[in-house]
């Protein structure tokens, strides 16, 4: 599968979503996240990943405002917190958003979690926003597969895209057919196991054989599923490393070993956020 850091994938509205961009979860607001989205930037990146819990929207920004490229270029993704969710309140928050953002829209609008008693009414307010032409795509985040059929039921407008945790650690098959089924992109977050999972033997040997780090092995995994993936990293040469993985391909017995390392490895364990899995 030929790839290179600029490859889209059309979501079921037409909008073409970069394959590969840049996370801020956790990434401190200020210089740090400039820092990194200013440096992604130049790498090359045009997919830019935040929300409103990360209190680092003002900070991507201004770089997309005043950085090495156009505003149109980049892809910028922002979504809407548990405590703002609700029909009023989700039009409100997006609004704040854009401020905080200095933009007239954004090009992926997403529920951050599927919050029991409100994810419904949340969702008409991403299609009134969508209407309004305040995103060009709506998607959710966190959604397991009963939370879709649920949405799936009563909905004019399909989820361009599902947000999850994703990797060969926490390899997700029968969520993502089923996403494939209703024309869901699938979107990996913590895509590199927030670290956790980088010195696995295996991994680590397979690396090792094709000269590449870890972490770009994961990506280019990724990729080759078919998913858009959005590593984070604050440090300059990590954000680089990161990017180079469009010079060489995972073999279908390389893909099959990956897939094998699957534990149901969560970073957040779901018994922890069973509430919002209701």
């Amino acid at each position: 599968m030929q790839f290179s850091i600029t490859s889209t994938i059309k979501l079921n509205n037409g909008v073409e979503m970069p394959r590969f961009g840049l996370g801020v979860w956790r990434t401190p607001k200020g210089a740090e996240t400039q820092n990194a989205v200013r440096w992604a930037l130049e790498a090359g990146y045009r997919h830019i990943d935040t929300a409103k819990l990360y209190d680092n929207e003002e900070d991507v920004g201004l770089v997309v405002a005043n950085g090495p490229v156009k505003r149109e270029e980049v892809f910028i993704t922002t979504k809407v917190w548990d405590t703002e969710q609700g029909y009023e309140s989700t039009l409100r928050s997006c609004e704040d958003s854009l401020k905080r953002l200095r933009m007239d829209y954004v090009d992926l609008y997403m529920i951050h979690w599927p919050i029991p008693g409100l994810r419904g009414e949340t969702w008409r307010a991403l299609i009134k926003l969508y209407e309004r032409g305040l995103c060009r795509a709506i998607g959710v985040s966190n959604y397991t597969i009963h939370h879709l059929k649920e949405l799936l039921a009563d909905t004019p407008i399909v989820p361009a895209v599902n947000q999850v945790e994703f990797n060969p650690f926490l390899y997700r098959k029968e969520l993502q057919m089923f996403c494939r089924g209703q024309g869901i992109v699938v979107e990996s977050y913590a895509p590199l196991s927030k670290g956790r999972k980088l010195d696995n033997p295996a991994l680590i040997s397979l690396a090792a054989r094709l000269h590449k780090t870890p972490a770009q092995v994961l990506i280019r995994w990724a990729l080759q599923h078919d998913l858009v993936v959005i590593p984070k990293s604050v440090h300059q040469e990590r954000i680089q490393e990161n990017a180079a993985v469009f010079d060489f391909e995972l073999t279908p017995a390389d893909m099959d070993f990956l897939d094998g390392l699957n534990e149901d490895f969560y970073t957040v364990p779901p018994e922890r956020i069973a509430e919002k899995w209701d």
